[in-house]
């Protein structure tokens, strides 16, 4: 037997990143089930709202962080399934079957991250209660839960919504109150995008991120991670678990099947940590700014003399305080950084090798593959085999040259070379 052929609805903003996810977890689910399903989704659904429930089909999944989405399908005759936040309580949810993103659990995973890098003070920037974001309300309740639980002291912003008429008051409001955080402070945004406003703030005001200030936000919006000059940590929430859960249950109830009302809880899926919270317990104001200066600039080629210029003192004063504080040398944190920068870019895109060279400050090509090539850290074989594609892409060659073929000269016979040795390592290392 066949299932009957149904009209789905999705009412989502294809222009927000955790909407489409939600709606790409719908589209697993059709595949991994092999639905009969016609999917319906208006690239601006609002255009139609006032006629929505002449068009719903057989069955909706909606966004209910929507407050208005939520009142139009208050009596709707369909099955239907919201999508949104959790509630701390019960009687908040609304009286559909909802599939939630456990806020809670969000907050705590950025909470306990900071923590698990020696962070003891923390603060909360959220969004004010005008803005009728449910979720955002219960992100801060979970942070005030939290810090009382552990007796920490923290702090809440809300701050301004943010529009290009008001953009530059709400940001000096919040470096006001950023000025106000004591050094080592830990900051969790209620977004990515209040993230990045904070990572704006502080590079104005000449803010060390994550020297003085921790930030870290949640949603981890692929898009515009790269916006920021200081790469961002955030939490990922299952938005594409959500869909999938969500689509789920309502083939559940389109097969009429009896339920009390669902709610089903979605946990976030990791923080991804990056630059803005790559903390490290410093006490020296002279190696915290050489620190915040090698971050900032090691991949446009400085060697340690631009950075006891920087600082103003002594190359053995600061040798002796890095030795001290970092247990390393200035030359080789500049280094470190370069490295880091490149084993980045490997796993994260698709950029040519000889363009991941420059971008990281490598004075040549061939210096930059020794370099890589010495590195325990990118001795992975999956950095490995990144290379080695790369350095045959842009050699134009599909296989290192084989004994008997004629070898190019200059820069590619020394890539040609390198593949081999990398392929060498990868087969000893497999």
């Amino acid at each position: 037997m066949f299932d009957k052929r149904h009209r789905i609805t999705l009412l989502f903003n294809a222009n927000k990143a955790y909407d489409r996810q939600v709606v790409e977890g719908v589209g697993e689910y059709l595949q991994a089930s092999q639905s009969e399903w016609d999917i319906f989704i208006e690239e601006d659904f609002r255009a139609r709202i006032d006629n929505i429930k002449e068009w719903l089909g057989d069955g909706v999944i909606a966004d209910y962080d929507d407050d208005d989405i939520a009142q139009l399908l208050a009596d709707v005759d369909v099955p239907i399934v919201g999508v949104g936040g959790s509630y701390h309580l019960a009687e908040n949810y609304p009286a559909v079957h909802y599939i939630a993103t456990d806020n809670h659990a969000l907050v705590e995973s950025a909470f306990l991250h900071l923590k698990e890098k020696g962070v003891n003070r923390f603060a909360f920037y959220g969004l004010p209660d005008s803005s009728r974001k449910h979720w955002a309300a219960e992100r801060e309740y979970a942070f005030r839960q939290l810090v009382a639980e552990e007796k920490y002291r923290g702090v809440v912003y809300q701050g301004l919504e943010t529009a290009p008429e008001n953009w530059q008051h709400a940001q000096n409001r919040l470096a006001d109150w950023l000025q106000t955080l004591p050094p080592q402070t830990g900051i969790i945004a209620v977004t990515d995008a209040r993230a990045r406003h904070v990572l704006q703030a502080c590079e104005h005001l000449h803010i060390p991120v994550p020297e003085k200030l921790c930030v870290i936000g949640i949603d981890n919006e692929e898009l515009t991670r790269y916006l920021s000059r200081v790469a961002l940590s955030s939490v990922a929430q299952g938005a594409r678990q959500m869909g999938y859960q969500a689509a789920k249950l309502l083939h559940r109830l389109l097969a009429r099947e009896e339920m009390p009302l669902q709610r089903i809880l979605v946990p976030p899926v990791r923080v991804i940590a990056r630059r803005s919270t790559d903390y490290r317990s410093l006490t020296d104001p002279a190696v915290i700014q050489a620190m915040h200066f090698i971050r900032n600039h090691a991949c446009k080629g400085i060697k340690v003399e631009q950075v006891l210029d920087a600082v103003g003192i002594s190359r053995s004063n600061l040798e002796k305080r890095f030795k001290e504080e970092v247990g390393e040398t200035i030359h080789a944190l500049i280094h470190a950084e370069k490295l880091e920068k490149a084993r980045s870019l490997l796993i994260s895109t698709t950029l040519a090798i000889n363009e991941i060279s420059q971008m990281c400050g490598y004075p040549s090509l061939q210096y930059s593959i020794r370099c890589l090539k010495r590195s325990r850290s990118l001795r992975r074989r999956s950095i490995a085999t990144s290379i080695v594609k790369r350095c045959c892409s842009l050699s134009s060659l599909q296989m290192p040259c084989k004994p008997d073929s004629v070898a190019p000269s200059g820069t590619q016979n020394y890539i040609c070379a390198a593949i081999r040795r990398w392929l060498s390592w990868y087969i000893a290392n497999k």
